[in-house]
């Protein structure tokens, strides 16, 4: 059953059924009995959601035809201005409304009862379904169109009178371009389309969800309409998925790999994190190794360093480590990894020896020093994320790995967006929060923490222990002065149990990326990533629950985390043992953090 605040239930009532376990709160106002499949009561009551959220808007495209979601959960309307909003599965999409939109009233159900809608009308809606980068155009289906254009015709009495009427409308609102399609269509039988170049097979754990193709344009992605649920949505129209998109080599794999375009940047490899696999060849789906873990790091782990054997890549008499690691990449087969640091994918197998992940399952992270001043940075990071841990926050495994050639150690990071063993049949995959948002990998720097807790809220499964995690690593973020906390360095991670048709637990990840910027060349003043409470630096206990609060937190929740957060970290502090320049340099600002956000 859906709850909607001031409508069906009052804040005192909701806030009352979630400390009860009654309902699960959605986001701010929306709530669903806990004993329901929240993304089953979403969908079924999308219309209703959307007025609530958005009274001063209409729907536009293929949700005016449907009076529904598109199949893959989005639901378009127009308004005032564009906004996204995710709700678990459900997203909202509202575009700028044009300046004369034609609308007209329509009558509808759901589980709750009659309701009534406005929706764009039958020729608006086809005048609409012809704007390019649009993507409540593109979301219509061609044999929806046809037989939009069908009807238009018959009501207004002939191909002519449909085309006037078009025209008409068309320039209220400046669409010349969308009515010079719109009589074309009309005017023009329905032809056998050539199917689109460069057409990949997109596998998540063995089995196809779709395919991606490009046709010299654009993107397109078509979903697979299998019944198992898939961490692919469509984006933007002519972009990529942005869960794909999240996936690709940035920063030094880039530069590396130098793809001419972006159809190379995707399709010169096969294998991606969360066990996807992205191919022109349908077979390779379920050929390629499957990413499942094998050896377990804390077992081959002694006080925080690898213990276990290396036959990784090493340098030789003519290579550096750069160069071997760059090798490895020369195969189609060997994972890709995004992140601007230089990394390579490694297999930890049962009997403790640490490989390439080329041929076999890719378990582990592997990041060497990059050099240039930055020596220390694994070194750093390895304290960050296990001062994270000490206090509290959820940490993947990882450890200090010894580099042969005398080489600064490297950082080796666990996977946790992988089965556990083989008997593990869940379907996981790990979503970073600029995919979530929508936003392209480029704009990770971009926005506030409070954007992320709401963006956040849409999507958990238990939005008010994420939202506070959310809190909590954002506070820490601060005392560490990790300039690096962006959109891509937080994630949820989404599990389906084997043969559930939807993700029963969305979480909020565990730290993977934690270093004190502060300490290296060139960013001694480094602030946040991303702003809280308006701020990026100089924050103080106020800001912070001024923030929480904001994120949907009680103000004594928020204060309770910070100085919870501030004698932690202290306490871990005093028990430390003095590391390199740049660890105990590090330890300082915490220390200086710790005292001015505490007070």
């Amino acid at each position: 059953m859906l709850h909607l605040v001031g409508e069906t239930i009052d804040k005192h009532r909701a806030r009352y059924g979630v400390e009860t376990g009654r309902l699960v709160q959605i986001m701010r106002g929306i709530y669903v009995a806990a004993e329901d499949d929240a993304d089953a009561v979403l969908f079924d009551h999308a219309l209703r959601i959307a007025g609530y959220l958005y009274p001063n808007t209409y729907l536009c495209g293929a949700s005016a035809e449907r009076l529904a979601p598109t199949p893959d959960g989005r639901l378009f309307l127009s308004g005032r201005r564009n906004a996204r909003t995710r709700l678990r599965n459900l997203e909202i999409v509202q575009t700028r409304a044009p300046d004369a939109p034609e609308t007209e009233s329509a009558r509808t159900a759901d589980p709750m009862g009659g309701l009534t809608v406005w929706r764009s009308t039958l020729r608006f809606r086809y005048l609409e379904s012809f704007r390019r980068r649009n993507e409540a155009g593109a979301a219509m289906p061609i044999g929806m169109q046809a037989d939009i254009a069908a009807r238009l015709v018959e009501t207004a009495g002939g191909e002519k009178a449909a085309i006037v009427a078009c025209w008409r409308l068309a320039e209220a609102n400046g669409w010349r371009t969308e009515a010079g399609r719109a009589e074309a269509f009309i005017a023009t039988p329905l032809r056998e389309v050539p199917p689109p170049r460069a057409a990949l097979h997109v596998g998540w754990h063995g089995e196809k969800i779709g395919v991606l193709s490009h046709d010299g344009s654009g993107w397109r992605w078509e979903p697979a309409g299998i019944e198992n649920p898939t961490p692919v949505r469509t984006g933007a129209p002519g972009r990529l998925p942005p869960f794909i998109e999240s996936l690709l080599p940035e920063g030094w794999l880039e530069r590396v790999l130098k793809p001419k375009s972006e159809q190379e940047r995707i399709s010169a490899g096969k294998r991606y994190m969360s066990n996807i696999i992205v191919s022109g060849n349908a077979h390779d789906l379920q050929a390629l190794p499957a990413d499942v873990l094998e050896g377990r790091l804390d077992a081959y782990t002694k006080e925080g360093a690898f213990a276990g054997g290396y036959a990784g890549p090493a340098p030789s008499f003519d290579e550096t480590l750069e160069d071997r690691i760059a090798a490895l990449f020369a195969s189609a087969a060997t994972p890709r990894l995004s992140g601007v640091q230089i990394k390579a994918p490694m297999n930890l197998s049962h009997d403790g020896m640490l490989r390439p992940a080329g041929e076999l399952a890719f378990t582990h992270i592997l990041k060497p020093s990059p050099g240039a001043g930055f020596e220390d940075l694994p070194l750093v990071e390895a304290e960050c994320l296990a001062a994270a841990r000490a206090c509290g926050i959820e940490t993947a495994a990882h450890a200090t790995v010894s580099m042969p050639g005398d080489l600064p150690d490297a950082l080796l990071v666990e996977r946790f967006d992988i089965r556990r063993d083989r008997n593990d049949r869940r379907r996981i995959a790990m979503e970073d929060m600029a995919s979530v948002r929508g936003v392209a990998p480029s704009e990770k720097y971009e926005g506030s923490i409070e954007q992320v807790a709401r963006a956040l809220r849409g999507v958990s499964s238990d939005a008010e222990a994420d939202v506070a995690a959310l809190f909590g690593r954002a506070v820490l973020a601060w005392l560490m002065a990790d300039g690096d906390f962006h959109l891509k360095n937080m994630a949820v991670l989404k599990v389906a149990p084997d043969g559930a048709e939807n993700f029963t637990s969305v979480r909020f990840a565990p730290a993977y990326d934690a270093v004190t910027t502060r300490v290296f060349p060139g960013l001694e003043n480094d602030r946040l990533a991303l702003s809280l409470a308006g701020k990026r630096n100089r924050l103080s206990s106020n800001d912070f629950v001024r923030a929480g609060v904001t994120m949907g937190m009680d103000a004594g929740t928020a204060r309770d985390i910070v100085g919870s957060l501030c004698d932690r970290l202290s306490a871990h502090l005093e028990d430390l043992e003095p590391g390199s320049d740049r660890v105990n340099r590090a330890i300082e600002i915490w220390k200086q953090r710790i005292e001015t956000t505490a007070n």
